[in-house]
């Protein structure tokens, strides 16, 4: 591709910029681990909130959810849940609150005051540490792979993928490493601005070229619809051929039970809480349980309705004059579709600021990712194994040692994979597929032990290994209820085979996070040693808020998707959805949370 000057000084003078920011809050960022790490518990919580949107906001993904709108239509609006993206309804309206009331630094210093000090509590803070970083190491072999091939396709340098990779890599890792968590919020606040403007950029160019006569020329019967039946229904004979063997090898053809089966997922996925990434640090480094719920609600409310102006504009403008090339040529790389409409339809300038967008989108998710991870080395096995009594500047210093051998390995494992689906298909298959059940029971069962914890988490994840290798053709989503349910009988075993956990921390626990759920015999001891105390009945409220917030997320889906491909009565309808159910919120949400 070949990019004009002005579009290179914008690249090269935003990445000048992140550097310079980073080393600027070096001095802010090595004060102690809490400064480093959760900034102090003293940034705003919107600051937040937008810095959690930009994280989520990553180019392997936004060039996945074009793929799905081209194929799929305004149906693609569901296919995000398979992550599931709700889980930041469950986090706002009850979860984020319970996780801040907890006042730690990481996830297995939160195991710590669910289970205490014991053996199986030890076992339970191994575990999630090896997950946690781990899961890491995963992260950035994907960014790495990712971030490679994108640029390969954008920048005008001769280099090889990796080579670039590498490069921006080491870019991000300075400000990264250097300037802790400080650095990393503030260039995510710059670079959700910066990403903000080019994907409203996109939607406008794709407005004013594309018309709905024209897209109506190009998109098969039912592609504007939302809503379906057991069925897809969706047949793109004489259009574009080729897309229904697309249709097929995803699995979508009975679209119903594959979206049940997400909404199955999802919800389950959801109450067992944010794995230990950035989504838990920003949660942890906001200064109240209630501003942590409200940053958690800012990320949907500020991150979809860019981003889907941005999906939607790309996927008209291939539809339109990318459409015809395909029908005529047979096969095609669909992931394609974003770098062919950036090439083709945006000027000069523009093409700049959103290839700066874009590299912002994974600098934002990379420094998130690479920021909460050695937390759990220098805070959970150097400090707590090592050395106990080290100085706040050896504490810091190990963060950034720690912070350059996770990146380091990360690399090497990028250099080693293959593809990006194949890295994708670890992480989300191997390694999440049995994170829920012991991170469920652990929320809402007194019962639930560190043995527990240590099994379930054991049994899951060696299912989710073992079960792609014996089944290799059964799609991660219809193995989830396996996983489950041999993730069930570790978690359930592991505590009902060893005795119960000290009662004093469990009434420490449930005195200072309040969670509902079956806590029976602790919330009488609780009730009989502090009569003052007030129980948790929240959880009819907390469920209702929740089915009301998911149609609310879907809103902000959806609406940008109407706008862009001009179906001006359905956005109505949407907004007037959005509507209702802000006011539901805002009444039985937000102005019922609680200040601690």
């Amino acid at each position: 591709m070949k990019l004009e000057a002005i579009d290179i000084i914008i690249i090269v003078g935003y990445l000048v910029l992140t550097i310079a920011l980073g080393f600027y809050f070096s001095k802010k960022a090595s004060k102690d681990l809490q400064a480093y790490f959760l900034g102090g518990k003293t940034i705003p919580w919107w600051i937040l909130g937008i810095s959690n949107a930009s994280g989520m906001f990553d180019i392997t993904g936004t060039m996945w959810l074009v793929s799905m709108c081209f194929v799929y239509g305004l149906k693609s609006a569901w296919l995000p849940w398979i992550w599931p993206t709700f889980n930041q309804v469950f986090l706002m309206v009850y979860l984020s609150v319970w996780l801040r009331r907890s006042n730690v630094m990481t996830g297995a210093e939160w195991l710590e005051k669910r289970f205490g000090n014991g053996r199986g509590a030890e076992l339970s803070q191994l575990v999630v540490v090896v997950f946690a970083l781990v899961s890491v190491v995963g992260f950035i072999a994907y960014t790495f792979k990712g971030i490679g091939k994108f640029a390969h396709t954008f920048l005008p340098w001769d280099f090889a993928s990796d080579t670039y990779a590498l490069i921006l890599i080491s870019i991000t890792s300075l400000y990264v490493i250097k300037g802790g968590m400080y650095s990393v919020v503030i260039t995510e606040l710059i670079q959700f601005i910066i990403m903000t403007i080019a994907s409203i950029a996109v939607g406008i160019i794709a407005m004013n070229l594309v018309s709905p006569e024209m897209l109506s020329e190009h998109i098969p019967e039912g592609w504007k619809e939302l809503f379906f039946g057991w069925h897809l229904d969706l047949d793109w004979s004489g259009v574009i051929a080729s897309v229904n063997q697309k249709i097929s090898e995803d699995g979508f053809t009975w679209f119903s039970f594959f979206v049940m089966m997400m909404l199955f997922k999802g919800v389950l996925v959801s109450m067992a809480g944010p794995v230990p990434n950035y989504d838990m640090q920003r949660i942890l480094a906001t200064k109240t349980p209630k501003d942590a719920a409200k940053m958690s609600g800012l990320v949907s409310l500020v991150m979809y309705f860019p981003r889907y102006m941005l999906v939607t504009g790309l996927t008209i403008l291939a539809l339109v004059f990318l459409g015809p090339k395909i029908s005529q040529e047979g096969g095609f790389d669909f992931e394609m579709i974003l770098p062919y409409s950036i090439n083709n339809f945006i000027p000069a300038g523009f093409t700049g600021l959103l290839l700066a967008g874009l590299i912002a989108a994974f600098m934002s998710t990379y420094a998130a990712t690479v920021n909460a991870a050695p937390v759990y080395f220098v805070n959970d096995i150097y400090k707590k194994y090592i050395k106990p009594d080290g100085s706040r500047k050896l504490y810091v210093r190990m963060s950034y040692l720690a912070s350059f051998v996770i990146i380091v390995l990360g690399i090497a494992f990028g250099f080693v994979i293959d593809s990006i689906n194949s890295i994708t298909q670890w992480i989300f298959g191997a390694l999440f597929g049995g994170y829920t059940a012991a991170n469920l029971l652990k929320w809402y069962w007194w019962r639930f032990n560190g043995y527990g914890y240590f099994w379930g988490m054991m049994a899951g994840l060696g299912a989710s290994l073992v079960l792609p290798f014996l089944f290799p053709e059964v799609q991660p989503l219809y193995a989830f209820p396996f996983i489950l349910l041999i993730s069930l009988f570790g978690s359930i075993g592991g505590s009902l085979l060893t005795k119960p956990d000290n009662e004093d921390v469990l009434i420490d626990f449930y005195k200072s996070v309040r969670p509902w759920g079956w806590w029976g015999p602790v919330k009488r001891a609780v009730m009989e040693r502090y009569p003052e105390f007030t129980p948790n009945k929240n959880a009819d409220r907390d469920a209702f808020n929740i089915i009301v917030g998911i149609i609310w997320q879907l809103t902000l889906v959806v609406m940008p998707i109407y706008l862009v491909i001009r179906e001006l009565w359905p956005m109505l309808i949407a907004f007037g959805v959005f509507a209702i159910t802000s006011i539901i919120l805002k009444k039985n949400w937000l102005d019922k949370l609680e200040n601690d």
